[in-house]
């Protein structure tokens, strides 16, 4: 395991005695119980546990819309061999009452490089985690490894809120489709 404090860059950064990195300001409302946002933080590279993840309130609930993820970066090992599997995870979705906080989902998405896991199990487990978090109305993770062995692997996890019926679900597949 390597843990190392981060604030993005490639240097530990500058911590004042209330916790906040230099220049970070207080927590307001929106951003009350969110504990890794501007602050150092240990990233674990081997232990992708769902508790990383943090969100914080909609500020609009009733409207529909749609918020991307791109990780590029994204690495885990094969289970059984223990070589690197690199790709691009892409999560959309249409939040209900909470988004993903960004710093959050990063901690998160980098704690799979040491993590042996099937490229179909950390898509749903990604997914898995998302939708425990956050509820949202729909919502796609999609990975999209790099070919070795010959062989290219997309696998693409779909959700969508049960509750959702008749011209609410039509208009946001109308959405989605965009």
């Amino acid at each position: 395991m390597t843990d190392f404090a981060t604030n993005g860059a490639s240097r530990p950064a500058a911590v004042d005695p209330a916790g906040l990195e230099a220049g970070a300001a207080a927590h307001t409302p929106e951003t009350s119980g969110l504990t890794k946002l501007g602050r150092a933080v240990k990233m674990r590279l081997d232990n992708p546990e769902a508790e990383l993840l943090e969100a914080f309130p909609n500020r609009y609930p009733g409207r529909d819309y749609v918020i991307t993820f791109e990780y590029p970066e994204f690495t885990s090992l094969c289970p059984l061999t223990g070589q690197p599997d690199f790709g691009t995870i892409t999560v959309r979705y249409v939040p209900g009452e909470r988004c993903v906080e960004s710093k959050s989902f990063k901690l998160y998405m980098g704690a799979f490089r040491q993590h042996g896991s099937f490229m179909e199990s950390l898509t749903n487990k990604i997914a898995d985690d998302l939708v425990a978090l956050l509820r949202p109305r729909r919502l796609t993770v999609e990975g999209r490894f790099n070919t070795r062995g010959g062989t290219a692997i997309s696998v693409r996890v779909e959700h969508m809120e049960p509750s959702l019926s008749g011209e609410r679900a039509a208009g946001l597949l109308r959405l989605w489709r965009s």
